[in-house]
């Protein structure tokens, strides 16, 4: 099973507060980790909000919406894709994460959907147009 584990923002992420080194240190000793036992396939910190926008889509129609976002609790900072036997297993790593702000913080995990999930409508078709994405995903 594949999980999206999201650091959810806090006010200094969304403030441009970088990690402190011993912070840095500590999390890529924790990747390092996840490395090593064939978890992380990828993970990422990302930008505040106020350098980001949404795609509002109604119909037809698409809007764009420049950040900064006001639900600072909904916003991500972060993000890992791991590969776990189950959620409890994805869990389990959280718990021996770092905190990953100075302050409070939240960390949600959510399983990816895999193609058997979507049953019959994921045609024959539909399913060898997402390997061969896939494919060329890996070649890049």
């Amino acid at each position: 099973m594949r999980f999206m584990v999201m650091v959810k923002a806090t006010a200094d992420s969304e403030a441009g507060v970088m990690p402190s080194q011993e912070l840095l240190a500590a999390m890529g000793q924790f990747n390092e980790e996840l490395v090593k036992a064939g978890i992380m396939q990828a993970g990422e910190g990302l930008h505040p909000s106020s350098r980001g926008a949404r795609v509002r889509f109604s119909g037809q129609a698409r809007t764009v919406v420049d950040g900064p976002f006001a639900e600072t609790k909904e916003l991500v900072a972060g993000f890992w894709l791991w590969k776990c036997a189950s959620l409890q297993e994805a869990i389990e790593w959280v718990k021996r994460c770092p905190n990953p702000m100075p302050t409070e913080s939240e960390i949600e995990i959510r399983q990816i959907f895999e193609a058997e999930d979507f049953g019959e409508a994921f045609t024959p078709e539909l399913r060898e147009q997402e390997e061969k994405l896939r494919a060329q995903i890996d070649k890049q």
